[in-house]
């Protein structure tokens, strides 16, 4: 079972502070996908700070989004 994410900050250099419904925050960096897909419009600054909750998890407005399983397990608890 995965944990929903409620809330999303886009951080300088490429990274998300995410809060997951347990309360937890996790850093994920993003730079690593920044050359794959749709994420590579995410390189745009303006594109990245678009990210905002969708469901339980996140998504740009250029409709990239991203698993909450996978950004829980990847990302570093602060």
């Amino acid at each position: 079972m995965y944990l929903s994410i409620i809330k999303v900050k886009p951080l300088k250099d490429y990274k998300l502070m995410l809060t997951f419904e347990n309360n937890e925050n996790r850093i994920f960096d993003m730079k690593p996908l920044l050359n794959k897909g749709v994420f590579k419009e995410l390189k745009d600054p303006e594109v990245f700070k678009t990210v905002h909750i969708s469901f339980d998890s996140i998504e740009w407005n250029n409709s990239a989004d991203m698993d909450p399983e996978i950004l829980h397990e990847e990302s570093i608890l602060v």
